[in-house]
């Protein structure tokens, strides 16, 4: 349940922040935003470890950050669900913002332009004609970076540590499970992980599909 609990709240942040990178990435005309764009992507090839190691530094009471974030509510992010939150986010932004920016490239541009003709507003233009005509990438991202927190481990050790209740993640249990040689537990949760996986990665075909064909409709 708490990986589920991450796993959606990681979802949901993802789709409320990373549309605007997205949008933002595959519209702006600035000539330096492939530096935004490796920045986004960087999770892709930096090993968990790493960017763990740096956001549990960045979070802890020595620097901005954390500080600000003790003072507001009397105690440090790392090894709490929160922190496990704000690293979670990190690590899966690449995973819900290029599918947001490949489903944006695909629209018409010449749609938009006769939206704006129409005295539709930009933010109206989005609602109405880019994001239905790029749901297959809204749901790809959503889904991925739903089934990518849920399967997290570096991440997840680095800046949760392993707290029964708090911040020990499925992946985590499969890890201690291993380490104890109780392997037909670890089999087990391996298994449930594995369909999960299956049936998210499944759904995202099938739901995509069908998103583009009603997406095109409207």
């Amino acid at each position: 349940m708490l990986s589920l609990r991450l796993a959606a709240c990681v979802a949901g942040i993802l789709l409320v922040v990373g549309m605007p990178i997205a949008y933002w990435v595959t519209f702006s005309r600035w000539r330096w935003k492939f530096l935004v764009e490796a920045v986004v992507a960087l999770p892709l090839v930096l090993p968990p470890t790493v960017l763990g190691y740096y956001v549990l530094v960045g979070l802890g009471p020595r620097n901005l950050p954390g500080k600000l974030w003790q003072s507001w509510f009397g105690h440090t992010l790392p090894f709490t669900f929160g922190g496990l939150l704000v690293a979670s986010v990190l690590y899966s932004l690449p995973f819900a913002v290029q599918p947001f920016s490949a489903a944006f490239e695909t629209v018409d541009r010449r749609l938009i332009e006769a939206s704006w003709t129409l005295g539709a507003s930009r933010l109206a233009t989005f609602f109405r004609v880019i994001l239905p005509l790029s749901a297959a990438g809204a749901v790809t991202g959503t889904a991925l970076s739903f089934a990518h927190t849920l399967g997290e481990f570096g991440v997840v050790l680095m800046v949760g540590g392993n707290i029964p209740g708090v911040t020990r993640t499925v992946s985590i249990d499969i890890y201690d499970q291993v380490q104890a040689a109780n392997y037909d537990a670890a089999n087990r949760t391996a298994l449930v992980l594995l369909l999960f996986s299956f049936l998210v990665l499944a759904a995202i075909y099938g739901t995509s599909r069908r998103a583009l064909s009603l997406g095109r409709r409207s």
